[in-house]
């Protein structure tokens, strides 16, 4: 699933970012915390409410390199 940038990460390491629902196609703006490193992790649709998996890659210094979407069942 793409995604998109909506802003700079702030102090605590998270980045706003734009997701599209796997499920609904729905698009809603989630935080991708980059402070911990890369990392999978799963979060409710905001529309839907069905669980979307999240695979997040970082570099050392903490900048996001991708951001994969999709859905828990595949």
């Amino acid at each position: 699933m793409s995604l998109g940038f909506a802003g700079l990460m702030d102090m605590n390491g998270t980045t706003p970012y734009t997701v599209r629902c796997p499920y609904c196609g729905e698009s809603f703006q989630t935080s991708v915390d980059t402070s911990i490193g890369s990392q999978d992790y799963i979060e409710d649709c905001y529309v839907c409410c069905r669980p979307i998996l999240f695979s997040v890659t970082t570099d050392g210094d903490g900048n996001l390199l991708d951001l994969e979407t999709r859905r828990e069942d595949d």
